[in-house]
C-alpha cells in the first residue's frame, strides 16, 4: 500500500458529551471529496486520550464506512502497556483499519529507552492482523524515539513508516538517511512541511488538513511538481493558520476553525475547553486571509 501522501488527523466530534458518529460521517464525506490520500482517526487531535475504547471502535467503523477502499484509514493504537496496544491495535483492524499509528509509551519515561522502545514495537508488529506505523510526539509524550531505532524497526515486516510530529527537520533528515525508500516518513507539523518534504518526507498527518485539505494537498502536489517558488509562497500563507489550529489554540481551535469552514467541529471533552470569542474572532481572520489569494 502507497501511504504518501496528505492526511487530516480527525477531530473527534461530540454531541451531548457523546461521539457524534453522524458529525463524523459529515467530515468524512467531505474530506474523500479531496485530494487527501486518507485520513487518521484517534490521533492526538482526535483527543483519543479521552476516547473509551467502546467509542474507538465505533469512530473506526464510521470512517470504514464513509471512506473508500482506495484511501487509507489509519487508526492511533497507541496505549501504555505493549499488552493493552496489541488489543486496541487488533480491535481497530476488525472495525475497518487499514494500518495503524502507535505513539511511544510514555508513562514510565525514564524505562523507555531505545532497547525498550523496539521491544514494545516488534511484538506489537508481531501481533497486529494490519501494517503499523511508528509514531514519535516528543512533546506530548517526553519521549524521543531516536532514528538509528527507527532503522532498526524498519526491518521488521510489518512495520511499514513512521509519523514524526516533532518538527526537526533535522531528524526528519536523519531518519530518511537510514532507512529503505520504501518506508515512507510523514510529518505532523505543516510549519515544516516543505523543507520536511526537500528532505525526503512523503507526506504529512497535519491538523490544518482538518479544515483547508485542498491547500495542504496544493502544497504537497507543488513540492512533488518540483515548483518550489510557488510551494514556498504557499508554505508562509499556510504557517500561520497551521501554528494557531496547534501550538497556539490547541482542539478547541482547530474545532472552531473547523466550523467556520462547513465542518461539524463541536467542543472538546473536559478537562479541555471551548475556545473565547477573542480567539476566535483571530482564528476567522487567519482562515479568511489563508483562503482569499
Amino acid at each position: 500500500m502507497n501511504y504518501a501522501g496528505i492526511y487530516p488527523p480527525c477531530i473527534t466530534s461530540f454531541k451531548d458529551g457523546e461521539v457524534d458518529t453522524a458529525g463524523l460521517a459529515h467530515n468524512v464525506k467531505r474530506w474523500m471529496g479531496t485530494g487527501l490520500r486518507g485520513l487518521l482517526v484517534l490521533g492526538s487531535n482526535g483527543e483519543a486520550a479521552f476516547v473509551d475504547e467502546d467509542e474507538a471502535e465505533r469512530i473506526v467503523a464510521t470512517a470504514r464506512e464513509h471512506t473508500p477502499k482506495d484511501r487509507v484509514l489509519l487508526a492511533g493504537t497507541g496505549r501504555q502497556s505493549t499488552r493493552a496496544t496489541i488489543a486496541a491495535t487488533k480491535r481497530a483492524a476488525r472495525a475497518g483499519a487499514d494500518a495503524v499509528l502507535v505513539l511511544t509509551p510514555f508513562f514510565f519515561k525514564s524505562q523507555m529507552t531505545p532497547d525498550a522502545l523496539i521491544e514494545h514495537y516488534r511484538a506489537v508488529a508481531d501481533a497486529s492482523p494490519v501494517p503499523v506505523l511508528l509514531y514519535n510526539f516528543t512533546n506530548v509524550t517526553g519521549i524521543n524515539l531516536p532514528p538509528d531505532a527507527v532503522a532498526q524497526l524498519a526491518t521488521h515486516p510489518n512495520i511499514v513508516g513512521q509519523k514524526d510530529s516533532n518538527g526537526d527537520v533535522g531528524q526528519v533528515a536523519a531518519i530518511v538517511a537510514r532507512v529503505p525508500a520504501d518506508f515512507p516518513l510523514l510529518v505532523g507539523s505543516a510549519a515544516t512541511l516543505y523543507p520536511s518534504m526537500m528532505v525526503g518526507a512523503a507526506g504529512a498527518i497535519v491538523a490544518v488538513a482538518n479544515v483547508v485539505p485542498d491547500v495542504v494537498v496544493k502544497l504537497y502536489d507543488l513540492v512533488r511538481a518540483g515548483r518550489h517558488d510557488e510551494a514556498r509562497v504557499l508554505q508562509r500563507r499556510l504557517t500561520p493558520l497551521a501554528a494557531a489550529v496547534t501550538a497556539v489554540h490547541g482542539v478547541a481551535g482547530l474545532k472552531a476553525t473547523m466550523e467556520m469552514a462547513g465542518y461539524v467541529g463541536g467542543v472538546p471533552r473536559m478537562p479541555l475547553r471551548a475556545v473565547k470569542s477573542e480567539a476566535r474572532e483571530s482564528l476567522k481572520k487567519l482562515l479568511d486571509e489563508l483562503l482569499s489569494v
